[in-house]
């Protein structure tokens, strides 16, 4: 049975680069990130990337209990391709148009607040709900903002979540559930993530520097990337997506990356194309110490004759729930601008004796531009093992 091919027809995305897609391709190309900067925490410092928006677009009346900073965010990035949702509710209808979304956080820093104010008075704040912090509420809460009755549901497995989404909304497609789908992640900063990874020891208080022999740790930022999702055939094409699970250990890799090498290999396949087809790989790298060593080793193997890579987690932050789909942002805007430059890797220029040499993007390069369908890949990994790989195609 043929698959019809499935489309990336819209991008709204916002992070510690920039408030929409123009403003984050242009950080991109000067490697500037106004975002980035220090959070002062009660057991030290960290460095975090904050989206800088306003954010005041409010939920509507009805859905005014689930108004947190999580949900306007969201909100924020669905008002940047409102159009084209437009379009597609007037050409299938609201019901079949679905709703996919990854995160792991949803409204936590809303609780936070809300519990830091019982603590001083004694009673939680009344614009608090409890659902503003219930993971499973971003894919329905943008449903009924939108007014969409398709299906609406949210995936959260840690860091591969909003990349988890798109294999998900691509089955919908496929099956012919949904005509049009919107499909992305949404994570906000809060103390629970920031601490949680301070006490793995796994937050540097400077510049994240992956890929270095001096790599301590990770950013962690906040950011939302939505996409329009159809059969309609646009700029780019989702041509391959690979998942594993290899459940390794709760928080740590599996040092050697089978399970990643697998979801990379199978993504490959799904697509239809050799390594060598790739044009360039958004790679996961955290700048931990564990999850750089696997994910080197992994893409030494499967890219043996080397492929334009580069970490973005330098201009963002670790996105947890909203980095798939935001790395895949990143790669679309290379397939979907014929004037974006590939992102530039930002580290020390250190390398790692220990790990094997990559193809880091050091200086400016595009995709060539040639006669043959163009390919990116962006990959992600997360804790428990769940391992994610999503492959992009130009119309060549």
């Amino acid at each position: 049975m043929t698959r019809p091919p499935v489309y990336l027809n819209a991008l709204g995305m916002l992070n510690a680069l920039g408030n929409d897609a123009d403003a984050i391709a242009s950080a991109l190309a000067v490697s500037e990130s106004p975002g980035m900067g220090p959070m002062s925490m009660k057991n030290g410092d960290a460095f975090v990337g904050r989206v800088l928006a306003p954010l005041d677009i409010a939920p509507p009346a009805a859905l005014e209990r689930f108004d947190c900073r999580n949900n306007r965010l969201l909100l924020a990035a669905l008002e940047l391709i409102r159009p084209e949702i437009e379009a597609a509710r007037a050409r299938y209808g609201s019901a079949r148009i679905g709703v996919v979304l990854g995160t792991s956080t949803s409204g936590v820093g809303a609780a936070e607040a809300a519990f830091a104010h019982r603590t001083k008075t004694g009673d939680l704040p009344q614009s608090f709900d409890y659902r503003q912090m219930e993971i499973g509420t971003a894919a329905p809460f943008a449903a009924a903002a939108l007014n969409l009755q398709g299906p609406a549901f949210t995936v959260s497995t840690a860091c591969t979540s909003s990349a988890k989404a798109f294999a998900a909304a691509r089955r919908l497609l496929q099956l012919n559930l949904c005509d049009a789908l919107i499909v992305g992640g949404v994570d906000t900063l809060c103390e629970l993530t920031v601490q949680g990874f301070a006490s793995l020891d796994s937050v540097s208080p400077v510049r994240t520097n992956p890929m270095s022999r001096n790599r301590n740790g990770i950013n962690i930022g906040e950011g939302a990337a939505v996409f329009l999702m159809t059969r309609d055939e646009g700029a780019v094409r989702l041509a391959g997506v690979g998942e594993s699970s290899d459940a390794h250990h709760v928080s740590a890799p599996d040092p050697q990356g089978v399970g990643g090498e697998m979801a990379l290999r199978a993504a490959l396949a799904d697509a239809g194309v050799t390594p060598g087809d790739i044009g360039y790989v958004n790679m996961h790298a955290t700048a931990t110490r564990k999850n750089d060593e696997m994910e080197a080793h992994l893409m030494a193997r499967v890219f043996p004759d080397g492929v334009a890579a580069s970490g973005t987690k330098p201009f963002t932050g670790h996105l947890l729930g909203a980095a798939g789909a935001t790395e895949l942002g990143f790669a679309w805007l290379t397939l979907a601008r014929d004037d974006m430059a590939l992102p530039l890797h930002v580290w020390d220029g250190e390398a790692d004796a220990a790990l094997p040499a990559l193809d880091l993007v050091g200086t400016k390069r595009r995709l060539a531009r040639t006669a043959g369908t163009r390919h990116a890949m962006s990959n992600s990994f997360a804790f428990g093992g769940s391992n994610v790989s999503l492959i992009l195609a130009d119309r060549g």
